[in-house]
């Protein structure tokens, strides 16, 4: 008798072990399930907010870059026209030929400063916009001094020359106010908040702009109602 009542204890002890057992694991895997939802939850928004914010960062630094280059283009045409308007003047042996260098000098050292689009920052940008200052400058001065020289207005293709030089330096304030809208809306992107912290991670920096310089009001123009 004490042996079947042992026996039959066992069994019931047992079944006992396992649904406490059963009821532990289940649980935990609640617990589990549940800590994965709420972490899902919080950083899945994160995470969405953090990808199109970095893609909307990513399409503004290319707009920026690509107007950059049409701005770089509109200048590059104009160095390339003065240095047809050097041509024409340097076989004339009683121009003012210290102007002339002083235009040839500062053509030079523009086309010599060169930023890469992927390094448009203040810095670098202020220098690139001191020698294209410089070099407007001393094209203002060359326009003054060409009135002055009947026999070179009279040469063929000069008032062509003339004509083409108006139109590119309207374009390259074109382009300038362009490239200052899209660096500005960019720039105010990165730096507002979260978007600041974003940038800084991935490496988005503030972009330079073109400064209204002291001389703007005397930026050269081309006048033909002195041409005949």
């Amino acid at each position: 008798m004490n042996m079947e009542n042992s026996t039959q204890t066992l069994p019931s002890g047992g079944s006992a072990t396992r649904s406490n057992g059963g009821g532990k694991s289940k649980a935990g895997c609640l617990g589990s399930t549940m800590i994965i939802i709420l972490l899902l939850v919080v950083l899945l928004p994160i995470g969405i907010w953090m990808w199109r914010a970095n893609n909307r960062m990513v399409n503004k630094e290319q707009d920026v870059k690509i107007q950059w280059a049409k701005v770089e283009t509109a200048y590059k045409k104009r160095a390339d026209l003065v240095q047809n308007f050097v041509n024409t003047i340097k076989g004339m042996s009683e121009f003012e030929q210290s102007t002339l260098t002083a235009v040839i000098e500062a053509r030079s050292k523009a086309s010599s400063v060169n930023i890469n689009a992927e390094n448009l920052d203040e810095e670098t940008f202020a220098k690139f916009e001191q020698a294209q200052d410089e070099f407007s400058g001393s094209l203002s001065k060359l326009m003054v001094v060409m009135e002055q020289y009947p026999t070179l207005q009279s040469t063929t293709g000069y008032m062509s020359l003339m004509t083409d030089l108006k139109v590119i330096e309207n374009e390259i304030r074109g382009e300038r106010d362009k490239f200052n809208d899209f660096a500005g809306e960019y720039n105010k992107y990165i730096m507002r908040f979260p978007n600041k912290l974003l940038a800084s991670l991935f490496g988005f920096e503030v972009v330079g702009y073109f400064q209204s310089s002291p001389g703007d009001e005397n930026a050269t123009t081309v006048d033909f109602s002195k041409e005949k």
